[in-house]
């Protein structure tokens, strides 16, 4: 293969690769709304020259850029001997994991192209490209978060930085973020794409210009307009106006009545996965989530959130432990993480531990990791793949229509890796959720995966329009207000106890109310879009 065939793939893998810094712990927001711009123009192109295997090509390196750099911190599952797998299955396993997730992300990005090579077949005009690039790429993000595999969405390359356009979340979810990513990298496409110059009404390509502006412009009826320009304008149009949207919503008081407060505490324990399930894990765990309540009870907080598995024991253990007992004698709500047996089974769950001892509601995770927490297919690959905990019980998903209430009213929980998923914090919001507890536990993984996770549950507060109380068991905890704003971020890998006060809310911004309706919508606008130009050709 000549290096000039060559030269296509390596724009598209360097495109992706930026859109793969926007991301935390990088951060580079900005490089998102032109990152697609190149992709879009390969597929566009290679499509108009009739050759399918380019395109589909194209696509999946620019994803594998993307997803690859976003996503690999996957890789520190390994080494995974502490559970008993050797070291060298256990690098297999990361890298088996790191590929799958990277090829399951370019996957979206390869069908995306599909579509768009189909569509350029009967569609020329540009911003109607534009309009079915927007919808087709929303509406595949909607099929694959409704999935169990679920992380990068480009919505995310926004934060946790660009909090102005992360508010058009309260509009219709994320789906309207990746809307705005997408159309404006589209309009830079089609700028590039679209060359011919218009000269009195008339499309005339960039070699008859000169010839035909001359004798306009003798006619005195010349009217020269560039395509690139309408279609460049247009996008950093979209994009500034988008942004002014944005920072209306983002300059909105928040109003923090005093009735309304709740001073909260978290316990960082920084329990490394090492020890966790083992003797001396269970020893740092309870004698330091015990330590941490009792400071943070003797601050009159009125409740203390623990990370996810805080107590890596089944609720019965629970309930006769230390810390327990501690609740006991300050009287302080705990809401501590564990595991609920049932059966054979048990359930990650949160459990809300009154001031009695007693457990008076309890949360169990619904959206499970896939591999790390229960094996897909596990009938046929149960024998195969070994399930990656050392508890006997199989762990099973919680119902996906619970709700928690606390004697301080209802709350959103999401339990980490379900920070992924917008639907579970405003189903619990419109269900009257009144600030956001987000137990988790990243330990596994480098700070890069918190870091991301963080920037995941700022755009759930965002668009759910609550507090959010993060708490985790090696970093990054938080404590972040609905407007995105982290007022605080503990250490990574450090013991943290800290206590700040959120407010109570019940509000309802738009996507709470209807949900993602914009993707429907876009798709719908899509579609007639097709069958305008489908049918413009079939009679022409």
């Amino acid at each position: 293969m000549k290096f000039t065939n060559l030269i296509p793939y390596v724009i598209a893998l360097c495109s992706g690769v930026l859109m793969g810094l926007t991301v935390a712990p990088f951060g580079a927001w900005f490089f998102a709304w032109f990152s697609l711009a190149p992709l879009w123009i390969l597929v566009i192109r290679s499509a108009q020259r009739k050759n399918p295997s380019p395109s589909l090509a194209l696509a999946l390196v620019w994803g594998i850029g993307y997803h690859g750099i976003a996503l690999s911190w996957i890789t520190g599952i390994h080494p995974m001997t502490w559970m008993g797998v050797p070291w060298l299955a256990s690098l297999a396993i990361a890298l088996f994991c790191w590929l799958f997730i990277t090829l399951w992300g370019a996957a979206l990005v390869a069908s995306w192209a599909t579509g768009m090579r189909v569509i350029s077949r009967s569609i020329h005009n540009g911003f109607a490209r534009v309009l079915i690039g927007t919808a087709l790429w929303c509406g595949l993000e909607a099929l694959w978060s409704a999935g169990p595999l679920w992380w990068s969405s480009l919505s995310y390359t926004q934060s946790p930085h660009n909090l102005v356009i992360l508010h058009l979340g309260q509009l219709s979810g994320s789906s309207v973020v990746t809307a705005a990513v997408v159309a404006v990298n589209g309009l830079i496409a089609e700028g590039f794409i679209n060359r011919r110059e218009r000269i009195c009404g008339v499309d005339v390509p960039p070699a008859k210009f000169a010839v035909g502006a001359e004798k306009n412009f003798i006619f005195s009826c010349a009217f020269l307009a560039s395509w690139r320009f309408v279609y460049l304008s247009t996008a950093v149009a979209l994009f500034i106006t988008l942004h002014l949207i944005g920072f209306g919503l983002y300059s909105r008081p928040l109003a923090q009545p005093a009735e309304a407060a709740l001073k909260v505490g978290i316990v960082q324990g920084n329990v490394p996965n090492e020890i966790k399930l083992y003797p001396e894990g269970f020893r740092r765990a309870i004698e330091g989530y015990t330590t941490g309540y009792l400071k943070l009870a003797n601050q009159n907080v009125a409740a203390v959130l623990t990370p996810e598995g805080a107590l890596p024991f089944f609720q019965n253990e629970i309930i006769r432990s230390s810390m327990v007992a501690a609740v006991r004698e300050k009287g302080v709500v705990a809401w501590i993480g564990g595991f609920y047996k049932q059966g054979t089974s048990y359930t990650n769950s949160l459990f809300t531990v009154a001031g009695d001892g007693e457990i008076k509601s309890r949360y169990g995770k619904t959206k499970m990791v896939p591999i790390g927490e229960y094996i897909p297919f596990e009938s046929i690959l149960g024998g195969i793949i070994s399930r990656l905990s050392p508890l006997d019980e199989h762990q099973v998903p919680g119902s996906p229509n619970q709700l928690f209430d606390t004697p301080f009213g209802r709350a959103i929980v999401g339990i980490c890796y379900e920070s992924a998923f917008s639907g579970q914090f405003r189903r619990q919001a419109a269900a009257g959720g009144q600030f956001i507890l987000s137990p988790s536990n990243d330990a596994h993984y480098s700070a890069a995966m918190p870091a991301q996770h963080h920037a995941q549950d700022i755009m759930r507060a965002i668009e759910t329009d609550r507090w959010a109380v993060r708490a985790t068991n090696t970093g990054y905890s938080a404590f972040v207000n609905p407007h995105g704003k982290t007022v605080w971020i503990s250490g990574h890998n450090t013991y943290e106890v800290h206590a700040e006060t959120i407010y109570r809310r019940q509000t309802q911004t738009l996507y709470v109310r209807w949900g993602d309706w914009l993707t429907p919508l876009l798709l719908g606008g899509g579609i007639l879009a097709w069958l305008i130009g489908y049918s413009s050709i079939q009679f022409s």
